[in-house]
């Protein structure tokens, strides 16, 4: 007998049932398709605001599944030699890492201009 997911905080809205066969049906987004790189248009800032004076390498405008976000985030993180974050379409590098990213973005053929 396997368990079932119970997650209330991912229930809203729910009234309670009797029917012990009842499931409820979760409220799942359908991530994006991942457009190919040459179709994304890539923007690369450099960032200090609410990050206590740190600079950071801002990439935005990404389209596409969060696991190719994440695995692209890994690739320029290793390019660049420092760490970051990726989520919600954008990548983080620490430090000012505009023209290696550049250069990083384009060599794996995307698309990406720093403002």
């Amino acid at each position: 007998m396997s368990k079932k997911k119970n997650n209330r905080k991912d229930r809203e809205g729910i009234v309670y049932s009797t029917d012990p066969d009842y499931e409820y049906q979760y409220n799942q987004a359908e991530e994006a398709l991942t457009l190919p790189p040459e179709k994304q248009n890539l923007r690369i800032a450099l960032d200090k605001k609410m990050r206590g004076g740190k600079q950071v390498t801002l990439i935005t405008g990404f389209i596409g599944s969060s696991e190719d976000l994440k695995s692209l985030a890994k690739t320029l993180k290793v390019k660049c030699g420092v760490g970051g974050s990726a989520s919600d379409g954008e990548i983080i590098i620490q430090g000012d890492m505009r023209d290696k990213a550049h250069a990083t973005l384009l060599a794996l053929g995307y698309k990406a201009r720093i403002i």
